[in-house]
């Protein structure tokens, strides 16, 4: 398998203008694109109605270059909220089989799945944690790849609106239970976690559940979860994956330990991808913070705005994607965080 990555800018959630500089130039395929993750310039709350703008608008224009049915097979991942430095834009990976001729070491490699629409009643339940488990199962058999050697699990999920609401949740209250049951999904799927140990009402309860590879985004623009599997096994990509965990939001060791897990130098880095929360116990490094208690401005927000700096500074490029919202991805008031780089002539194959 051999993957490619391409990373672009966006002058507006609909601005598909540097995709198609990519394809008219011939140094993309679209028939080859497999997935297509965002940063979208919303506020990432259930009103956010960026991210379904920028997924209508890449579905109108790739259509358009390959037909309907090519098109609804790519994996469309947006994320809304770009506050502070956090800088709109693509990160689109093509998958395509490499010569039986061609030697292969160790690099990137993806899987993908699209699960089935879920009833309002079933967002944030035990039904969504197998179903996603069983997807993921799927997008890892997808990439040829083994549990150990994954290291990011994407997940676009969906959410209640109002006119769905349930007893139980309302629409902004689903988007965290969603991210939790598919994050947990995750974790049953890959064995960090099984699925007899969780119970209905561990879900967004008991955090010392949780998966150290997912990453989950929650969204109205759909009705189904959207997978992205992301690891390393036997290719001919140019580019390797590495991930950590932020214990905290100034947990710049952590980037430092992803960077270093693609065995590649700071200057090879294409992208990082990586989850913020704002720390559930009110406090960070010991001090108080006062991000859950602003009724003016949503924590996720907030939380974005600080790792997306923190991450920023350390690899000098505001170009990264940042998801609010950590519930099951990591340890509280942390969260995965994944590192892809273009692998060096000098490269060596990784370990894992």
């Amino acid at each position: 398998m051999k993957v490619n990555v391409f990373k672009v800018s966006q002058r507006s959630p609909d601005d598909v203008s540097a995709l198609d500089e990519l394809i008219q130039t011939q140094k993309l395929n679209p028939m080859t694109i497999a997935a297509i993750l965002g940063k979208t310039e919303g506020n990432g709350c259930v009103n956010d109605f960026t991210r379904g703008f920028a997924v209508q608008s890449l579905k109108n224009y790739l259509t358009q270059q390959i037909g309907s049915e090519q098109s609804q097979k790519i994996i469309y991942i947006m994320s809304g909220g770009t506050e502070g430095v956090l800088s709109p834009h693509l990160t689109i990976f093509t998958r395509e089989e490499s010569p039986l001729t061609e030697p292969t070491h160790k690099g990137l490699v993806l899987g993908k799945h699209h699960t089935r629409d879920f009833l309002p009643e079933e967002i944030g339940t035990l039904t969504m944690v197998k179903v996603v488990a069983a997807g993921v199962q799927t997008a890892i058999e997808d990439a040829k790849l083994t549990p150990k050697d994954v290291h990011f699990v994407q997940i676009k999920c969906p959410l209640v609106t109002a006119t769905e609401q349930t007893e139980k949740q309302d629409s902004y209250t689903s988007m965290a239970f969603s991210r939790g049951a598919s994050a947990l999904g995750v974790a049953v799927a890959l064995g960090e976690v099984s699925l007899e140990q969780i119970q209905s009402s561990d879900i967004c309860q008991r955090y010392d559940l949780y998966s150290s590879v997912a990453s989950t985004s929650a969204g109205s623009e759909l009705k189904n979860c959207e997978i992205l599997v992301l690891g390393n096994a036997d290719s001919t990509s140019a580019f390797v994956i590495g991930h950590s965990v932020m214990h905290h939001a100034l947990d710049i060791e952590a980037i430092h330990a992803a960077i270093q897990a693609t065995g590649q130098p700071r200057e090879q880095v294409v992208n990082v991808f990586a989850k913020a929360e704002a720390d559930p116990t009110g406090r960070v490094l010991g001090c108080r913070h006062t991000m859950l208690d602003d009724s003016d401005i949503s924590h996720t927000r907030m939380a974005r705005a600080v790792v997306g700096a923190v991450i920023a500074a350390v690899i000098q490029d505001p170009m990264i994607y940042v998801s609010g919202g950590s519930e099951h991805q990591g340890r509280p008031g942390g969260g995965p965080i994944a590192v892809i780089a273009r692998r060096s002539e000098k490269s060596s194959d990784l370990t894992r």
